[in-house]
């Protein structure tokens, strides 16, 4: 599939479209466009919230749900949050892997997300 980028206006396709989609599916909060309600992902409400196991799997099933709703060119096998234990800072990174529905080819992608400020 064929698209432009969202930042540089060039024409952009397979791969590099499929992960400019994945980044902006799962960083538009749920009901925040006005003629698509339902586009986006639950990740925000999940920002400040307890870093426990439970917080986890919502968040990867957030993550999940949204991929599986607006993305249909990714089968997904893995999402994952991986956090810098180093600095305390509340910057994470959303692991996404699967392939594509496409050619069959495997996908990794990457997006930060903010866990709110740490006291």
């Amino acid at each position: 599939m064929k698209g432009m980028n969202a930042t540089t206006g060039r024409a952009i396709a397979d791969l590099d479209h499929l992960y400019q989609s994945v980044g902006r599916i799962i960083g538009t909060p749920l009901a925040s466009c006005v003629k698509r309600r339902t586009f986006g992902s639950d990740l925000f409400s999940y920002v400040d919230a307890a870093s426990n196991g439970a917080t986890r799997t919502r968040l990867y099933a957030a993550i999940a749900t949204a991929l599986m709703l607006w993305e249909p060119r990714i089968t997904l096998t893995r999402v994952q949050l991986v956090a810098d234990e180093s600095e305390m800072d509340g910057k994470a990174f959303i692991e996404i892997e699967g392939f594509t529905t496409v050619s069959g080819d495997a996908v990794r992608t990457r997006a930060p997300f903010n866990l709110g400020n740490v006291a």
